[in-house]
């Protein structure tokens, strides 16, 4: 039997239908989230139960293990790097402080009158008591 055009257009709109259908069955299923919400207890059932298999696995021991050996020396390098790096932030943070603290105390000598920092020593004379 010969198809038309028309036959095999069908046939093909009709297969994309089922398939939608299917698919759309497959995400229904699938979505975690939806299970949990009509199945509550059997859930939290199975969240306890993989629990206590990962718990006695010691996968997360392994893991670990497996963890510090890759980066046993990076540490001590990476340690170093982010020592400069934050020394360096410190410093001009520093600078930066001590820069804007000095310019707000000269602002207020000048305000009530009292002599700046320029060309007057910062050092402060013993008292004679």
């Amino acid at each position: 039997m010969v198809e038309t055009t028309a036959d095999v257009r069908r046939d093909i709109e009709l297969t994309r239908e089922r398939m939608s259908s299917t698919l759309a069955e497959l995400e229904h299923k699938l979505n975690i989230v939806e299970v949990v919400k009509e199945h509550p207890w059997p859930s939290l059932a199975l969240a306890v139960g993989a629990g206590v298999l990962l718990s006695g696995s010691s996968a997360d021991v392994k893991a670990a293990a497996a963890t510090v050996t890759a980066t046993k020396g990076a540490s001590s390098r990476l340690g170093s790097v982010l020592d400069e790096v934050v020394a360096s932030l410190m410093s001009g943070v520093h600078q930066a402080l001590d820069t804007r603290i000095t310019s707000w105390v000269d602002e207020l000598k000048s305000a009530i009158g009292a002599p700046s920092r320029g060309g007057v020593s910062s050092v402060i004379p013993p008292r004679a008591d």
